[in-house]
């Protein structure tokens, strides 16, 4: 047999050098030789290679893989099957022990697992042994080496990666439990709309899909002592528990300073003091309105935020915005103020960016499909009417949370003035 490694290089043999020989060899050679270059091929590719050991002899020969998988010298000869045990590691001597006592008690195949130390490398070895019989009994073993290391290492990876990840996503559920119930506890969802004066409001904090996007959105509805009513909301910048305790300083420092009797404009700039001085490198946006249920007149103010979608008649649109920066960008723009007036069965939707942005699809695009959803929201079930709104633009962004704040103008609300 033609030596396809080299006699001395020991080297694989190039493909013009082969065929060369190939061409210069009668037919039968080439054939043989062919059927060598394939099953060394088959054996580098498989990582395995063969062995035979006599039994009455101890005669042992092996391919030129197996010499390879042990690390072994050919010049030293194959590991005889008494020995082989000399070589494997202590732990797996019983694996090793069991598949020698098979293959010379049976007929069929067995196989084995154990690992070798070669120099100081662990590698694990998939091992098959065959009985060679005689009618006298089993003459020899033939065995199939092969070095599954590799195969092996793989599967503990990913086994761990499982794990990993496994635990990676209790903690997550766990994350985002915690910080749905702080954010209850600081910003708790009423249950259906709030009855408000002349009014009837409804809510919804939507939260991301994805548990490390949960942020800031939050919003109020409150009757002043004045009669009027506090429509806000608002949404800080950033994700997780840093957000959420951004966005409940800035809520309730707006609680407090509600209780001025100052119009939304004035409320703002506060609030960016706030934003400013206390909360650095954090900015948010923000919607404060004032609602009179006598005379229906919305005066609001906004910092950073789409517009309030308008919905009369079965016809929906954005109102035209005052001026206002992002609370936290700047410290010397004035806010704006604007007035709007409502009428009867008029409804007023209060959103933040998270409802209509996706990384999906443009911005415009989602202002569209809300501002289409909106001519479906009736006065009258404003609950049930969020709930289609939201499945019209897709559903929850998985990216961001979202609030949204609807106001229906007359509508099954108290009379101006009764209190519950």
């Amino acid at each position: 047999m033609v030596d396809v490694w080299g006699s001395h290089q020991r080297r694989p043999m190039s493909a013009a050098e082969l065929v060369r020989r190939l061409a210069q060899q009668p037919a039968t050679e080439r054939d043989a030789e062919l059927l060598a270059t394939r099953l060394a091929h088959a054996e580098r590719l498989g990582n395995m290679g063969w062995a035979e050991w006599n039994l009455h002899t101890g005669a042992a020969t092996w391919s030129d893989h197996v010499y390879l998988i042990f690390g072994r010298d050919r010049d030293d000869g194959p590991i005889h099957l008494p020995d082989l045990a000399k070589h494997v590691e202590p732990g797996d001597h019983g694996a090793l022990d069991q598949l020698l006592w098979s293959v010379v008690q049976g007929e069929e195949p067995v196989q084995a697992e154990f690992r070798i130390r070669r120099g100081a490398e662990l590698r694990n070895l998939r091992v098959v042994l065959e009985p060679l019989m005689t009618p006298g009994g089993p003459e020899g073993v033939h065995g199939v080496v092969q070095d599954i290391t590799g195969r092996r290492r793989a599967e503990r990876i990913m086994s761990e990666s499982r794990r990993q990840l496994l635990e990676a996503r209790e903690k997550a559920a766990e994350e985002r439990h915690v910080m749905l119930a702080l954010r209850e506890a600081i910003l708790p969802e009423p249950v259906g709309c709030l009855d408000l004066p002349c009014t009837r409001i409804a809510v919804r904090y939507v939260p991301a899909e994805k548990t490390a996007n949960l942020g800031g959105d939050w919003f109020e509805a409150a009757a002043l002592p004045d009669g009027r009513m506090l429509l806000a909301i608002g949404d800080v910048s950033g994700h997780g528990l840093p957000a959420i305790a951004h966005m409940a300083q800035l809520r309730h420092a707006l609680i407090g300073l509600t209780m001025t009797g100052e119009p939304p404009n004035r409320l703002l700039a506060w609030l960016n003091e706030l934003v400013m001085h206390r909360l650095r490198e954090t900015t948010a946006t923000a919607i404060i309105g004032h609602l009179d249920p006598a005379s229906r007149v919305f005066t609001w103010g906004q910092a950073g935020n789409l517009a309030p979608i308008l919905v009369r008649d079965g016809v929906a649109g954005p109102l035209s915005v005052p001026k206002g920066v992002l609370l936290g960008a700047t410290g010397d723009q004035p806010y704006g103020l604007t007035s709007t007036a409502l009428r009867e069965g008029d409804v007023l939707l209060l959103f933040t960016d998270g409802l209509v942005e996706r990384r999906t699809r443009d911005i415009d695009e989602g202002l569209a499909l809300a501002t289409a959803a909106a001519c479906e929201l009736p006065g009258h079930d404003l609950d049930a009417g969020l709930d289609r709104l939201l499945t019209g633009i897709g559903g929850p962004n998985p990216e961001d949370d979202a609030c949204l704040l609807a106001v229906g103008l007359g509508v099954g609300g108290r009379p101006a003035g009764v209190r519950p």
